[in-house]
């Protein structure tokens, strides 16, 4: 193991030591921030709920950088402590995002170099893996200006290394079906809820994905019947039959679009109500500091067809994109683990970045 390998597998493992599921940042945000403050800062780093604001380097007259990582983890089962097992890292969090974090940490800390040519920020925040309302980033990039005034953010979502561009939207709405409660046996004296969806879910089955290419990149709008809920006994004609749907979008569509969208496809035969809307971002492939990273030697670039908080700096005017090096397959698996290889050639990408925007 070199001695890059071995300095990151030790930030790895001490970040997966520490619990932190979704809602139980505290004692992680307390850590990473009594470590980040023993570095060489231009400031000192701010504090917002448990989510934390570094400001690294100031007035180098090069471009602003930001990285943002997540501080929790799903709740996931594990069947041993965090561990490295051959050219893997077992851990909460391993890959999503605290393989990314790894890289942030060892930046900061062994970086100074690479550096010297950008403004760098790096924010740490809480709850991504909860409701979007809950999301602390949403709080960061309101109550921080330095957190917005960047050229390029860089979300280390795991991503095999590779530059996955913009983000599809999603929407969440309950749809629900009305109907009249009468006894099952003599069902002509109500009307069934349940039946008066079916046609509806037919459609919906039989949908095709809208495809839209962006950048020369592949997105595809869908939309997914998630749960269901209804009935009031086994011998009781449904008055109401709820589903949630979960439409996902792709960049070219706008909130509201992807709601007349839904409106259309139900076609007033439901009511609907909106449980969480989360906006869509552009890939930003020909921003020159995005090619800037794909030339730093990223394992490949690809649309992201899902949401990630690149969104909430696309609503802000901030360019985005998310990369970053835990193995994208293992978020929220069971004895999540990430590759050790993975993480180095990570560390090694974002140094050749730095380098290369630094002497522009």
């Amino acid at each position: 193991m070199s001695e890059v390998e071995a300095r990151l597998v030790e930030t790895l493992l001490w970040l997966c030591n520490i619990p932190s599921p979704t809602g139980e940042e505290r004692r992680i945000a307390d850590a990473v921030q009594e470590r980040v403050s023993r570095a060489p800062l231009a400031a000192p780093p701010r504090r917002h709920g448990e989510s934390i604001v570094v400001p690294v380097t100031r007035g180098t007259g090069g471009p602003r950088i930001a990285l943002a990582g997540h501080l929790d983890v799903v709740r996931t089962s594990h069947d041993g402590p965090p561990r490295v097992e051959g050219d893997k890292l077992y851990g909460p969090g391993a890959s999503d995002m605290k393989s990314g974090l790894a890289l942030m940490l060892d930046l900061l800390e062994h970086g100074a170099r690479e550096i010297t040519g950008t403004d760098l920020t790096l924010i740490f925040y809480a709850r991504e893996e909860g409701p979007y309302v809950d999301n602390e980033l949403g709080r960061v990039l309101a109550d921080d200006p330095e957190a917005t005034a960047v050229d390029l953010a860089v979300c280390m979502e795991p991503s095999d290394n590779k530059l996955s561009l913009g983000a599809s939207g999603s929407i969440h709405a309950r749809v629900t079906f009305e109907g009249r409660t009468a006894h099952s046996a003599r069902p002509w004296q109500g009307e069934n809820a349940i039946h008066k969806a079916g046609p509806f879910l037919t459609e919906l089955g039989a949908r095709e994905p809208r495809t839209v290419i962006l950048d020369g990149l592949t997105y595809r709008t869908v939309t997914s019947a998630t749960l269901a809920e209804g009935g009031r006994g086994r011998n009781v004609v449904p008055d109401a039959f709820t589903l949630n749907l979960n439409h996902r979008f792709s960049p070219d569509t706008s909130i509201p679009g992807a709601q007349r969208d839904i409106e259309a496809l139900v076609a007033g035969r439901a009511n609907i109500e909106w449980t969480d809307l989360s906006p869509s971002a552009p890939p930003h492939a020909s921003h020159p500091l995005v090619l800037a990273l794909k030339d730093a030697g990223v394992a490949g670039v690809e649309a992201k067809q899902a949401w990630t908080d690149v969104a909430r700096f696309a609503a802000l005017s901030v360019p985005a994109v998310n990369w970053g090096p835990g193995v994208n397959a293992q978020a929220h698996q069971r004895n999540e683990w990430t590759s050790i290889p993975l993480l180095a050639e990570g560390r090694a990408i974002l140094r050749r970045f730095f380098e290369a925007i630094g002497r522009r």
